[in-house]
């Protein structure tokens, strides 16, 4: 199922979006809309999710023990890269 929906832009925003179809970068200006829609949502979920994870350190915080334990493992996990 799908939802049809108007949209007013701008006209430079307009002309840009019909250059992404013209190119061949999109085939549809619909096509272009839901790439750019699905990726807004994603970045909006990606920035709920880093507000929770940041809440509950806040919440919770380590204790230097645990910040040592972590450092010292992401030297380690550098130190194995083959680089």
């Amino acid at each position: 199922m799908s939802k049809q929906i108007a949209v007013r832009i701008p006209d430079a925003l307009a002309a840009s979006l019909e250059d992404l179809v013209s190119t061949g970068r999109f085939e549809t200006r619909a096509e272009a809309f839901r790439v750019a829609l699905e990726a807004l949502i994603e970045a909006e979920r990606r920035r709920r999710v880093g507000e929770l994870i940041a809440d509950g350190y806040h919440r919770l915080p380590q204790d230097d023990e645990e910040v040592d334990a972590a450092r010292l493992a992401a030297i380690r996990s550098i130190e194995e890269e083959p680089w």
